[in-house]
């Protein structure tokens, strides 16, 4: 759970202005020591205070740069592998990239890689 940014103002206003050191303003607020460091560490380098956001998915970016290349690729030879998917991003763009991150990205955009049946199944056989 987050704290308060009043909280967060206060302690970093207590080691920047107040001269507190960190382990003094986490002690005065009752808050942790690791707390106080983050948040004056964070306030320094960005000047805000606000809680980073948590969760989520921050490591796609890499491979949504190649939308438009792997949505294409796609288009262009629908039955190519994550294998050869892969080898022509290494070839083409110099980027590696495991299977499974491959295949999370053509799971987010609905793209799936099932066969297809060569014809229907016959129903006027017996299979018993």
């Amino acid at each position: 759970m987050a704290l308060s940014d009043d909280l967060r103002q206060r302690v970093v206003d207590a080691v920047v202005s107040g001269g507190l050191s960190r382990n003094e303003a986490a002690r005065r607020f009752k808050v942790s020591v690791a707390s106080a460091v983050r948040w004056v560490k964070q306030f320094l380098a960005t000047g805000e205070i606000s809680p980073k956001p948590v969760g989520g998915d921050r490591r796609s970016g890499r491979i949504e740069a190649h939308r438009s290349y792997l949505l294409g690729l796609i288009r262009h030879t629908p039955d190519i592998t994550l294998l050869e998917i892969q080898n022509r991003l290494s070839a083409n763009y110099g980027e590696r990239f495991s299977v499974s991150v491959l295949w999370r990205f053509f799971d987010r955009h609905g793209i799936t890689f099932k066969k297809k049946r060569r014809t229907p199944r016959s129903s006027s056989v017996r299979t018993c």
